[in-house]
Parts: C-alpha cells; sequence; structure tokens
C-alpha cells in the first residue's frame, strides 16, 4: 500500500537525501547519484550515498551505518531514486531493505531505467512495506537530470558552452600566422569554474577548427575531479599526431570519415561516421552505445550550432567576457528563452535550460 503522513516531514528528509547524493557528481556514472536517510522518531539514525559504480548503493551504507540494527524495524527509510530490483555489480536494494525489518520506505522519484522502472517499488510492498512515492519529484528529477535524459530519450544530456564578447565574438580572425592557443575572453574565475563543469561531466566535444586552432587539452587542470572522455569531430583528419588530443593520455573519441594512423595509443577510438548525413544524431547515437549520459559541446561555432539548430541540447552556458574584438568569429545563435544571469566578476554567465 501507499501511505502519505506529514509531507513536511518526508520533503525534509529527502531534501536530505538529495543534499547526500549530490557528494557523488561526476564519479557515479553510469548510475544514478542517490542518497538515503533513515529516520526514527524524527531522528537521523543512519545515512549514506552512492559513491561509485560498482560500490554499495546508498541504501546499503546507510543501513550498515545503523549502529543499533534492531531499531531498523521501527524507522522509515528514505531514498531520493527507487530502490534497485535487479543483480548487476551489487544486489538488489529492495532485497536488502526486506531482509533488514524496514517496513517504511519513502521514495523521491521512480527510476526510469527498464531494469528498476516501478519493479523495486512493488517488490517492496509485495513483501508488506508501506510505500510513499513522488516526494519533491522534481527536484530528484532534477538531480539525475543526465540519467534520465539519458534513458528516456537515448542520447547524453547535451550542455553547451562558449565564451563571447561584448560584441558577439568568440574568436578573432585567424591567419596562417595565429599561433595554436586560445584568445581568452573570460576570466580566469570563469575558466576554473568550466573547469569544475568538466569535471562534473562524463564527456567534452570539440569540433576540428577548435581543435586545430587552440591545440586543446581538455582536461581538469583548474579543478579536483577525473579528466572527461575528450571527443573531436575530424572529417578529414587533419589533426596532427602531435597534438594533445592525440596524446593518448586521456580516453579519446574521434569521429572520422577515415581512421587516423595511429596504432600506438590505446586511449584514441576511431568512430566512422557519414559526415554527409546529420552528424549531431550520428555522434548522439554512438554516445548512447558507449553508455556516455552527458557531454559538453566546447566549440567551435559550427559544431555548437548543428547542436543548436538540430534541437539537441539540454543546457547552455553562455559566459561573456569584458572584452570587445570589434570583429572576428560571431557566436552562436540561441535564441531560447528564459534564462538567468549569474556575475562573475567582470564576465556575466548566461543560462539557458531547454527542458
Amino acid at each position: 500500500m501507499y501511505y502519505f503522513y506529514n509531507v513536511n516531514i518526508h520533503e525534509k528528509y529527502i531534501k536530505r537525501c538529495i543534499q547526500l547524493a549530490k557528494s557523488g557528481l561526476g564519479t557515479t556514472y553510469p548510475n544514478p547519484m542517490v542518497g538515503s536517510v533513515i529516520v526514527l522518531n524524527d531522528k537521523i539514525i543512519g545515512e549514506g550515498w552512492h559513491k561509485k559504480a560498482g560500490e554499495p548503493h546508498a541504501e546499503v551504507h546507510a543501513i550498515n551505518s545503523v549502529k543499533e540494527k534492531n531499531l531498523l524495524k521501527k524507522a522509515t527509510i528514505y531514498v531520493s531514486l527507487e530502490p534497485c530490483s535487479h543483480y548487476g555489480k551489487t544486489p538488489p536494494c529492495a532485497n536488502l531493505i526486506v531482509e533488514s525489518g524496514i517496513k517504511k520506505v519513502v521514495i523521491g522519484i521512480v527510476d526510469s531505467n527498464s531494469k528498476v522502472s516501478g519493479k523495486g517499488v512493488k517488490h517492496l510492498i509485495e513483501n508488506g512495506c508501506d510505500v510513499a512515492v513522488g516526494i519533491l519529484e522534481k527536484e530528484c528529477f532534477n538531480l539525475n537530470k543526465r540519467f534520465f535524459t539519458f534513458h528516456k530519450y537515448k542520447r547524453p544530456f547535451v550542455i553547451l558552452k562558449w565564451a563571447e564578447t561584448t560584441d558577439g565574438f568568440i574568436d578573432k580572425i585567424r591567419t596562417e600566422n595565429s599561433d595554436n592557443s586560445p584568445n581568452w575572453i573570460s576570466n580566469t574565475y570563469s575558466q576554473q569554474l568550466v573547469h569544475k563543469m568538466r569535471a562534473e561531466e562524463q564527456a567534452i566535444l570539440v569540433g576540428t577548427n577548435t581543435a586545430l586552432n587552440d591545440n586543446p587539452s581538455l582536461t581538469v587542470r583548474n579543478w579536483t575531479g577525473e579528466n572527461p572522455i575528450r571527443i573531436v569531430l575530424d572529417r578529414s583528419t587533419k589533426i596532427p599526431k602531435a597534438y594533445n588530443l592525440l596524446n593518448g593520455n586521456t580516453k579519446t573519441i574521434v569521429f572520422s570519415e577515415v581512421k587516423h594512423n595511429i596504432d600506438s595509443e590505446k586511449n584514441v577510438i576511431f568512430e566512422r561516421i557519414d559526415f554527409n548525413k546529420n552528424v549531431t544524431e550520428q555522434v548522439c547515437e554512438v554516445l548512447y552505445n558507449y553508455e556516455i549520459q552527458s557531454v559538453i559541446i566546447e566549440g567551435g561555432k559550427q559544431t555548437l550550432q548543428s547542436f543548436i539548430d538540430a534541437n539537441l541540447w539540454d543546457e547552455a552556458f553562455v559566459f561573456i567576457g569584458d572584452v570587445t574584438f570589434n570583429e572576428g568569429l560571431s557566436a552562436p545563435n540561441i535564441k531560447k528563452a528564459p534564462f538567468k544571469t549569474v556575475v562573475i566578476l567582470n564576465d556575466t554567465l548566461k543560462v539557458f535550460k531547454n527542458y
């Protein structure tokens, strides 16, 4: 049966679950972020969160943290996402809850993964648990927007990111004598925020021109965390072997029409696609097959605009630096409202959402 008592109490502890779950941002892929608390007489007696795929889930950590296990049969367990009901790298959490003697379960949102999707709730109810579902559902969805998008649309959660000047340019005019380095627009604080974003997402993508003009590393250097998987569109394999993206230091996927002559770099994977057809859809399909749940599109303009025009994006972060170029490569055109604005010293950050 479903039960609902004192919704405010439910929301209080689901909020704590969400707070705990966020500790796993960037480390749980391909699993979702999940937090769990165990409550008795309006007091938390145990809590935990999922830290990494293959390791114990949030409910396991929460139950194990309760010192007096005899209290579990009187307690309520809160979890931000429906407990799993299938055997994967770890046993089902729904089974563990039943075996532990817990009879009251409050769930933020149902898992959209077909392996679970209501089966966990069903198992709990069939084994005598009282279950409440849908507490702070919107907030729980936003927590795992990458995970839900991946399973619903069969593609990664797509984030667009670029910096533009106050007069609307993302780069200066490049010539044969130009250095292979970025023309910085945003300030150091904005750049650090970008590195934080990289640590939180699973992959990062650029086009050929950005790779040739800037020779980027696309790594996390000004923040702590794992480097994202690097992805580059290189139709005719123009990127020289000596460039950073092909150094093999970080896993890299290259989309091309022909295979690059690189045999020694095991971390560089080539995927052949038809550049005469819808490139964005093909890219998203391949990334889905690699179980990549999120990707930052960092440029350049043609690549960014292709995702905008195909409406294959979920969020956009546009950094407007306190500089002018007077002429150059114009910024992508994103006619999407509403957006929120954040001021980062002298920079302005506009955040668009497409969901």
